[in-house]
């Protein structure tokens, strides 16, 4: 053992060097002098483009899950469309929504509307220590936040999932991630209203979770529930092809968050990162363990999509407050939050609000919650009133917004694909393709 402890020892001494001989070469290169500082700005760039990475891991995730919960002649839509959102999200943040939402002092309407310009300039001190107070570079700054934007438009995918359009879809999700979904984070991360009335949303239970899960909601009401879904009055199940997938998906999303909210920090502080980590973990074991427990009181039986979707609104209930709330503040977060998207999936059943995969009760509702949540864990300087405020203006904006959109999509070019072609199934119609070829599909559901 000893023997091993100081071959590991040597070894991680030898990388030291090695590592501090290239930081050494490149900042002479740059024609910088390596200082704590500049190794620390170094650190902090390479954490946050790891955390961009486990941001994209999630967007696997989004896809797994929903493709499980939803019928398997849907499933190569499903997968068309989270690999073109993550697609679209990045070219139209980098073409204007991330100086929508990072207007500088470009405001145009009050601190409601700012627009810096089209393209991506880090100017002369983008990729220096001037930027961002010597915290990362501008680009680095940009892909963390561009793997944010595609999220909102994933969240919906989820709750019109098996009955929409491709194109009309692929139409909303450009205009929702590229002007939507930006000016309203501009409200607080770029340093409007919300942020100047006292706002606090640390990673986005309301500006990410929240505004893709209220357009989910209009998304689902302006298309309709799918067909054989409500019969005469009764709600008839429509199970998902694959518990593994789902469970899959809900583990990939909880590895990516790790990113979502540690990467938020902005920096590689260890104390805060450790701790975002800490909370992140707590909320989400909280979150599965008490919508099993509710689930299993309500219907009788511990419902394994319940508890996946429980570990879900866990990891949103944190998001706001992940480096302010104590750890049992955030036990206590995630677990209202797996108890509420239990009776939030029941109730949208009931008023015939078809959601495939609980998006809006796992995003939305919880999204509110966990904004609200930091005005009650997270210390006295931050007002339950104004989290409220900011959680209901922030959903009640992208809720309009997507519902203009998506009439007017509908109205124009169609949203809701023919019955025929929904009885049959996407993949086939609209792709030409089978998620698992070589299988008869006996049913025509």
């Amino acid at each position: 053992m000893k023997r091993k402890l100081a071959f590991m020892s040597a070894l991680a001494g030898g990388l030291l060097v090695a590592g501090n001989g290239w930081a050494q070469e490149a900042a002479e290169e740059a024609g910088e002098v390596i200082t704590a500082e500049y190794v620390q700005f170094m650190v902090n760039n390479i954490w946050i483009l790891i955390a961009a990475a486990l941001v994209f891991v999630m967007h696997l995730g989004f896809a797994m899950i929903e493709s499980g919960l939803e019928r398997s002649k849907n499933t190569v839509n499903i997968l068309f469309k989270n690999g073109c959102i993550v697609a679209i999200g990045l070219l139209t943040y980098a073409a204007f929504g991330f100086n929508l939402m990072y207007p500088g002092d470009e405001w145009i309407a009050g601190n409601v509307f700012g627009f810096a310009g089209f393209g991506l300039s880090p100017g002369e001190d983008g990729q220096t220590m001037a930027y961002a107070d010597g915290a990362y570079t501008y680009f680095t700054d940009f892909i963390f936040q561009g793997m944010f934007a595609a999220t909102a438009a994933t969240i919906v995918s989820g709750a019109v999932a098996g009955r929409i359009k491709l194109g009309s879809f692929l139409i909303f999700s450009t205009l929702f991630v590229g002007i939507v979904y930006p000016i309203i984070g501009s409200w607080k991360w770029g340093g409007g209203w919300l942020d100047q009335m006292g706002f606090y949303d640390f990673a986005g239970s309301t500006l990410v979770h929240g505004v893709g899960g209220f357009a989910a909601l209009a998304g689902a009401i302006v298309l309709g529930p799918r067909l054989g879904k409500y019969i005469e009055g009764n709600i008839r199940p429509i199970v998902g092809h694959s518990m593994p997938l789902a469970a899959l998906g809900m583990f990939l999303l909880w590895f990516g968050w790790f990113g979502f909210n540690g990467g938020s920090v902005l920096s590689a502080d260890p104390d805060a990162v450790s701790f975002v980590f800490t909370t992140t973990a707590l909320a989400a074991a909280s979150g599965l363990l008490v919508a099993a427990g509710v689930s299993a009181l309500v219907s009788k039986k511990p419902d394994l999509s319940m508890a996946l979707n429980g570990a879900l609104a866990g990891l949103v209930g944190i998001t706001a407050g992940a480096d302010v709330v104590s750890l049992l503040g955030a036990i206590i977060a995630g677990g209202v939050a797996g108890a509420i998207v239990v009776f939030a999936v029941i109730g949208f059943d009931k008023v015939k609000i078809d959601d495939p995969v609980g998006a809006i009760s796992v995003h939305g509702v919880c999204g509110i919650w966990g904004t609200v949540a930091v005005g009650i864990f997270g210390g006295s300087e931050y007002s339950v009133g104004v989290q409220l405020l900011g959680a209901l203006v922030a959903g009640a904006t992208a809720f309009v917004l997507a519902f203009i959109l998506f009439t007017i999509l509908k109205v124009t070019l169609g949203i809701r694909v023919e019955e025929e072609v929904e009885y049959k199934g996407l993949d086939l119609v609209e792709h030409g393709q089978e998620a698992y070829g070589g299988f008869q599909v006996f049913s025509t559901e």
